[in-house]
């Protein structure tokens, strides 16, 4: 397993996916059990699979496609 925590992964590489064209977010989740980072997707996974690994500083990354965010006007 990596050396590093998986909040601080988030932390270190959130601001270089979110300038990925298609990314919307990013999360902590569970992959076979064990904590994975999520990537949350406006396109298909396979999109961005070049542009993301599938696994980095030991943790699993899965891309899923939820749409795009929007901020709920007068909330």
């Amino acid at each position: 397993m990596s050396e590093k925590t998986i909040e601080e992964v988030l932390e270190e590489r959130t601001d270089q996916w979110m300038a990925i064209p298609g990314v919307e977010g990013t999360a902590m989740g569970l992959f076979q059990g064990e904590p994975c980072i999520m990537i949350l997707s406006s396109v298909a996974p396979q999109q961005l699979r070049s542009k993301i690994p599938e696994t980095i500083d030991g943790y699993h990354v899965a891309i899923e496609q939820t749409g795009t965010f929007r901020a709920l006007e007068g909330q």
